[in-house]
């Protein structure tokens, strides 16, 4: 493997965080940088922190690399990605500039499947609610439904979203899906339905979305969805921030037209949700779906991967 004259920076804050990973990213010997202040990048201070060590590789978690990101810092030749969701890339860019991408789907499939099953079950059986009341001295006896007992919409068929529903459907929920591509063999191996978005929104206890933000997702679920779906109606939001109308889903939630609404995402992060604190049946989690330990450790040895493959076939 050649490693003369390249360096590595890393953006992401979660793998720079992470001492095993660093340890592995370190083995290779290739000098390499670190987001040890933990700060989100993004802008000015994100070119500046690049031209710190001007290395021609980067391990990239969600900080946003635009046009004028790759403008100011033309050294780059390789992008690694800790994640499975690159809408924060100028790929049209990275074409153009004939900088390499490595990514690999589906790493953390399992960690954001279960993190929707806690919330699910969190909501529908009351846990999250009685953990409150009793800390408040309150001992209301409501054990909730059950989720075998429940019907769930999948929006978004990939690899979170089958998973999610491989898990469902193990606990004996009836779930659809619905998705702009063929899922027709997926779904047969899963023995999901395919349903209308529209026929989806309306039947279905929980929704839980699992796709990629593009100009046919944003906003996708908002005032308008909210008058299809049933007033007990979870919503769940795994995916990204601007795919789920935020405020006017809250409101819902908050007046009781929707059962309850649980986001991992945000539009900007980090997020304050601190305003919508005395709403029960509102969940908030920052961004920690796709995180587990595992998963991490998956995510990092898989950019880890992309940059040992990177470095032994360049000239």
């Amino acid at each position: 493997m050649t490693t003369l004259n390249h360096s590595i920076i890393v953006t992401s804050t979660t793998f720079s965080g992470n001492a095993l990973l660093r340890e592995e990213l370190n083995a290779l010997n290739i000098p390499t940088t670190y987001n040890i202040d933990q700060k989100k990048l993004e802008g000015s201070e994100l070119i500046d922190f690049l031209r710190k060590a001007r290395a021609d590789v980067v391990l990239v978690g969600r900080e946003p690399f635009t046009a004028e990101t790759f403008a100011a810092c033309p050294w780059i030749r390789f992008m690694s990605l800790f994640g499975v969701g690159f809408d924060n890339l100028d790929l049209e860019t990275m074409k153009k500039r004939n900088i390499g991408f490595g990514w690999t789907p589906g790493v953390n499939k399992r960690s954001v499947a279960e993190h929707v099953i806690g919330l699910a079950i969190g909501h529908f059986r009351n846990i999250i609610r009685c953990t409150h009341e009793m800390k408040q001295g309150l001992w209301k006896k409501d054990g909730g439904r059950e989720l075998s007992s429940l019907k769930v919409g999948i929006v978004g068929l990939g690899n979170t979203g089958s998973e999610t529903a491989l898990l469902l459907k193990a606990f004996g929920c009836t779930v659809s899906f619905r998705d702009i591509l063929d899922k027709s063999d997926v779904a047969r191996a899963l023995g999901i339905t395919p349903l209308s978005y529209e026929d989806l929104l309306r039947s279905s206890d929980i929704v839980s979305f699992h796709v990629p933000s593009t100009s046919l997702t944003k906003g996708m679920f908002g005032a308008k969805e909210l008058t299809l779906v049933q007033p007990h109606t979870m919503i769940i939001n795994t995916s990204r921030g601007d795919v789920v109308d935020f405020e006017p889903v809250c409101k819902a939630a908050s007046d009781g037209r929707l059962g309850g609404f649980a986001t991992d995402v945000f539009v900007d992060e980090p997020f304050d949700t601190s305003s919508w604190g005395h709403v029960k049946n509102l969940y908030f989690t920052p961004h920690t779906a796709g995180t587990s330990r595992e998963a991490q450790l998956a995510l990092g040895r898989a950019a880890i991967r992309h940059i040992v493959e990177y470095l032994r076939n360049v000239i």
